[in-house]
């Protein structure tokens, strides 16, 4: 059976990028500016309040995870906060892959894993879209060592290094991903997942792309009328269908094409279109560029 998740995840090729233990000690605030980087955080001791965004301040305890797969402006800081005063500073490293904030000795004192990872795939966005803007876990004990893992091997410069972390990062997001899959979770593929009836569709979906669907169809699979299915999916999902369905269908083009998986009447047979021009046409409009401009870009060196 297809796993829509474990597709998603394996389409945005995760590669480490940076780890490090922080130890904050006593007042302190920390601000970054990213451009949308994945970044991720494991409290291993004490407490600390992440600003994100338009959000409502988030407390981490020891053994919360915390997953951002699109991280832009936010900021980090301890739980006590006194008034007038600027607290930003910059942690200063220790050693490698380890960095301390604040005055050593001063307390209370909070440790955090922290790292940014990248996505390799040129589809991210549309992949990350499918994702919840921020993910929080606690008392995942699996995660805890996930993270400890990924922070090892990315010191380490043991044959295979790559190959591993690439693993243990599509492991830790899995894990991470899975843990909020549910009716509570953000629109998205993971409260799609959740809903027992979707679940079967968006399988379905992922494991016959090429299958020319409809809303009817797809409505029969969820056992739903049209009317109540098309609502259903898109207040759990976020997108309409069949919206999701070129959304999929497109991101596996441009990893077909990307691998030099066949030409352009191949990848548009195989992903549900019955001529190539027809499949041209709609790549064009998704992506900005005709298949063979976008196959014979990914390939140059």
């Amino acid at each position: 059976m297809v796993d829509p998740l474990t597709q998603v995840v394996s389409l945005l090729q995760p590669r480490a990028e940076l780890s490090k233990v922080v130890t904050a000690h006593g007042v302190w605030r920390v601000r970054r500016t990213e451009a949308g980087r994945p970044f991720y955080c494991a409290a291993l001791d004490g407490s600390a309040r992440l600003l994100l965004n338009d959000r409502e301040p988030l407390v981490l305890e020891k053994g919360d995870f915390l997953l951002i797969p699109a991280a832009f402006d936010f900021a980090m800081e301890s739980i006590d906060q006194p008034s007038g005063r600027s607290l930003d500073s910059e942690p200063t490293m220790v050693r490698p892959g380890a960095a301390r904030i604040g005055d050593e000795g001063d307390l209370p004192v909070t440790r955090m894993l922290v790292g940014y990872c990248s996505f390799g795939s040129s589809d991210a966005a549309l992949l990350v879209s499918l994702l919840p803007q921020l993910v929080h876990v606690w008392g995942e004990r699996r995660l805890t060592i996930l993270v400890k893992l990924v922070d090892e091997e990315s010191r380490g410069f043991r044959p295979g290094r790559e190959v591993i972390l690439s693993r243990l990062l599509e492991v830790l997001l899995i894990e991470a991903l899975r843990a909020t899959a549910g009716p509570s979770a953000a629109p998205g593929l993971l409260r799609g997942l959740g809903d027992e009836r979707l679940a079967a569709v968006l399988r379905r979906i992922h494991e016959e792309p090429r299958r020319p669907w409809t809303v009817g169809q797809l409505a029969r699979e969820a056992a739903l009328s049209r009317s109540s299915f098309f609502e259903r999916f898109r207040r759990a999902v976020g997108v309409a269908p069949m919206e999701y369905l070129l959304g999929w269908r497109m991101a596996l083009a441009k990893d077909l094409l990307r691998r030099g998986e066949g030409g352009v009447a191949e990848v548009a047979e195989r992903i549900g279109y019955g001529s190539a021009s027809t499949f041209s046409v709609a790549f064009a409009r998704h992506v900005g560029m005709a298949p063979t401009a976008y196959a014979r870009m990914q390939r140059v060196p």
